[in-house]
């Protein structure tokens, strides 16, 4: 597909928020669009690797009435355009994506409470980090710098009893603060979480999203959302930046903390020195 009708199916994309077999479809027609403007909605499913009413629901989503609305709209970008691209245009694309979110969040540092959430959160003492099914990944990823620099970091990334049961003994033990990392898709068990968190007492800081999102403190960064699974390269700058206010808050502490941590690593050959074998 050429860039000349590449970008009019993004024109369509752009802004919507696709599940994970509604972006099968998008991959689909981004690399097949030649052809895929003559197959059926039946046609099209069973090359997409999905059923037909969710080529359907991806047209309504869209903003059609169905399928063949879709099509009649998707031939004008094609018919007449060279149909040679190269293979990697739909990865490109989405790396673009993930440059332009890097971008958002550059220009939005001097407007984010970095600095004052990062002072109160490297006060706070103990201090649980939450993040359920895809939003673990990268909870885990902060609490385990945190930690470098901070004394008590309790990561919950289990949900159920477990996940109250965590809440709860780190609030008895004085815990103001929560951190929660909360990206999509959003899992109706993190809402229900943060509910009760309210009800114990917390000041919630939220990693996501979404500049709405219910919390005292939110930090919100865009997701790649142009592969078949969301990519976090924004939000994952954004919770390193916190880190890093965390660490200048406390600037003695850090740097106590921090060559503990390499006598310890020397002392017990945790990492490999020169080229791995």
């Amino acid at each position: 597909m050429t860039g000349a009708y590449h970008g009019g199916l993004d024109g369509l994309l752009d802004g919507r928020r696709l599940s994970p077999v509604q972006r099968r479809i998008a991959h689909y027609l981004s690399e097949h669009l030649e052809e895929a403007i003559f197959l059926s909605s039946v046609e099209l499913a069973e090359r997409s690797g999905v059923s037909q009413p969710s080529v359907t629901r991806f047209a309504m989503v869209l903003g059609f009435a169905g399928y063949p609305e879709l099509r009649q709209a998707l031939r004008p970008l094609v018919l007449g355009a060279p149909a040679e691209r190269p293979q990697e245009s739909l990865i490109k694309g989405a790396i673009d994506r993930e440059i332009r979110n890097l971008s958002l969040v550059r220009d939005r540092l001097g407007s984010l409470p970095l600095k004052e959430l990062g002072a109160s959160l490297a006060a706070a003492e103990p201090l649980p980090v939450l993040g359920l099914r895809v939003s673990a990944g990268l909870a885990t990823t902060f609490a385990y710098y945190t930690r470098r620099i901070h004394p008590d970091v309790r990561l919950l990334t289990h949900g159920g009893s477990e996940l109250a049961d965590g809440l709860h003994a780190a609030r008895r033990a004085g815990a103001e603060w929560l951190v929660a990392v909360v990206l999509p898709r959003y899992p109706a068990e993190v809402m229900q979480a943060l509910e009760y968190a309210g009800k114990l007492g917390y000041r919630v800081a939220a990693i996501c999203d979404r500049a709405d999102f219910p919390a005292e403190v939110v930090l919100d960064a865009p997701v790649g959302d142009r592969l078949v699974f969301d990519s976090h390269a924004a939000p994952l700058a954004l919770a390193m930046a916190l880190v890093e206010a965390m660490a200048d808050a406390a600037p003695l502490r850090t740097q106590a903390r921090l060559e503990e941590y390499e006598r310890m690593t020397d002392e017990t050959g945790t990492f490999l020195t020169g080229d791995p074998p």
